[in-house]
């Protein structure tokens, strides 16, 4: 099966690609936006995923971490990095610039959830703070909602669920340390 995004709505569509040939269109109505669309079937121009590939939820400890955001009906996994500062983490959309998007069909997920915010301390080490934006259905830590003026120090580890996505917070290789 082969999922494919709306242009309009971003909801994924899924479809049988074998019965198709190469060079052959394909017309689709979004259930969801009622947008149609059509896409031809060609040679893919991106090396094919390997079904045992593993992704590599360390790729960014030299960095300053990363989320892995996990799989689910909504999407898949993903490995999204984090940077100095704020990182605005929502749902990916059309229009919207955020600093970490998740691609997702989790309707429950605000464009602009929470906020994760990197900054060094005294010490030189990164302190990790979650912080919601705030959003419609709110921002849960270890299964806890946060309130409007919580701002939480987060540990490597950390699971956070927005709407009915969930991630796990995966800190830079430096120890985190509070102030």
């Amino acid at each position: 099966m082969k999922r494919i995004l709306c242009p309009k709505c971003e909801n994924y569509l899924t479809f049988d690609e074998t019965k198709y040939t190469e060079g052959q269109s394909l017309v689709f109505v979004c259930e969801h936006c009622g947008k149609q669309f059509s896409i031809r079937i060609g040679k893919t121009k991106l090396k094919p995923k390997d079904k045992n590939e593993v992704i590599d939820e360390q790729a960014h400890k030299d960095q300053f971490g990363s989320i892995v955001v996990i799989e689910n009906v909504f999407g898949y996994k993903q490995v999204l990095p984090l940077s100095l500062g704020d990182n605005v983490i929502g749902r990916r959309c059309v229009g919207n610039v955020i600093s970490t998007p998740i691609e997702t069909g989790d309707m429950s997920m605000d464009r602009k959830h929470c906020v994760i915010n990197i900054k060094k301390n005294k010490k030189e080490a990164l302190v990790y703070t979650l912080r919601d934006f705030p959003s419609l259905t709110g921002t849960f830590l270890m299964n806890q909602i946060l309130g409007d003026k919580d701002r939480i120090v987060l540990n490597d580890g950390a699971i956070v669920t927005i709407g009915a996505t969930t991630f796990i917070l995966r800190c830079a290789s430096e120890d985190t340390a509070e102030e």
